[in-house]
């Protein structure tokens, strides 16, 4: 029987910082900063780890990757993982969901289980 999932109720404080830096690459560094300003005080969502994987467009990382055995290892501990944050994608334009911090955590409970709900803290940059 594979363990389950366990998750914290909030991202870890230097996932924020994480999410801005990775979103700078993205976008001007101000509006990077307003999305992981926002993504402090929106609600938790709870979505499959398949399903955040098919909307980003991003591919499963191997479980040898080192970043994922290390997130593999916390689950097979019993330890928490912190919630993902994301930047919601738009159907009408083109834009994939974009995992700001939490990648390897969302390949890690893949290969736990696809159907593991995953919380969510989601961004839209239309709203921010």
């Amino acid at each position: 029987m594979s363990p389950s999932v366990n998750w914290m109720s909030d991202p870890e404080e230097h996932d924020y910082p994480a999410a801005e830096n990775f979103l700078s690459l993205l976008v001007a560094p101000d509006e990077a900063a307003a999305l992981a300003r926002a993504m402090r005080s929106v609600s938790t969502e709870f979505h499959k780890a398949k399903d955040l994987l098919r909307a980003s467009r991003l591919t499963l990382l191997d479980r040898e990757n080192p970043h994922v055995r290390h997130d593999l290892a916390k689950i097979h501990d019993g330890r928490p993982l912190s919630p993902v944050l994301l930047v919601r994608g738009d159907l009408h334009s083109g834009r994939v969901l974009v995992i700001a911090d939490g990648y390897h955590r969302v390949c890690a409970s893949y290969h736990v289980d696809e159907n593991t709900p995953i919380p969510c803290r989601i961004v839209d940059p239309a709203r921010v």
